[in-house]
């Protein structure tokens, strides 16, 4: 049962797509003490937004054009180290979620959450708790401890999002002009990358990928109805 608060809690929505924050905004209205003072729809407006409304609760996708979710967080803490971020996620993969509380991030709720989850977790996150919801709470504790899981889960988020990226067959130019990183240090990360991962080419990094659930081959390829 969610406990009544004294105070609002300002929010912050980002998600890519206009419906699904509506949906947001349709549920959260309902709460007396939660109000919605800003939204972006990827992570540069995010933290351009978050710079000037600073809200007391980030609800964040990690699948976000451009400059992805990870990184996103990752700058919004470097930037306020108490900044309060709560994923809200499609992603049940549970190396998502370690790299999300790795970057950050307080708490972690799937898409496929109940409504009473995602609040949970908003008055969980803006009291300094870490919330997971009970799917992906489950996935955790049954994820495998096997070598490749553990080589994954030891890239850093930067790592991790570049690792994605170049899996998901952006160029390392393309990834710099994205990250706002030099094409040096993204070239690194990818020899860092292939070094943690063991695997000694890009062919070997996609089918990783695509084994490990880190990206969906099927619809990069179209080929989901």
């Amino acid at each position: 049962m969610i406990m009544p608060i004294e105070t609002t809690i300002t929010l912050m929505l980002v998600d890519d797509h206009a419906m699904i924050r509506e949906g947001y905004r349709s549920l959260l209205r309902k709460q007396p003490r939660l109000e919605v003072i800003a939204e972006a729809a990827d992570g540069a407006e995010a933290y351009q937004r978050f710079k000037a409304v600073n809200p007391a609760v980030v609800i964040m996708d990690i699948s976000l054009p451009e400059q992805g979710g990870l990184e996103t967080i990752t700058r919004i803490k470097q930037r306020d180290p108490q900044a309060k971020i709560l994923v809200f996620s499609m992603h049940q993969n549970p190396l998502f979620t370690l790299q999300a509380l790795k970057s950050g991030a307080l708490g972690y709720v799937t898409k496929s959450s109940t409504p009473e989850s995602l609040l949970q977790g908003i008055y969980e996150v803006y009291a300094g708790r870490h919330f997971l919801s009970a799917d992906i709470a489950q996935a955790l504790a049954l994820e495998k401890s096997g070598h490749q899981h553990r080589a994954l889960q030891s890239l850093s988020p930067r790592e991790f999002e570049i690792f994605r990226m170049l899996a998901e067959s952006h160029s390392k130019e393309d990834i710099a002009k994205i990250l706002k990183l030099s094409p040096k240090t993204v070239a690194n990360c990818h020899y860092l990358i292939k070094n943690k991962l063991e695997i000694s080419s890009d062919i070997k990094l996609i089918y990783l990928a695509i084994r490990m659930k880190v990206i969906n081959f099927a619809e990069m390829s179209g080929l989901e109805t």
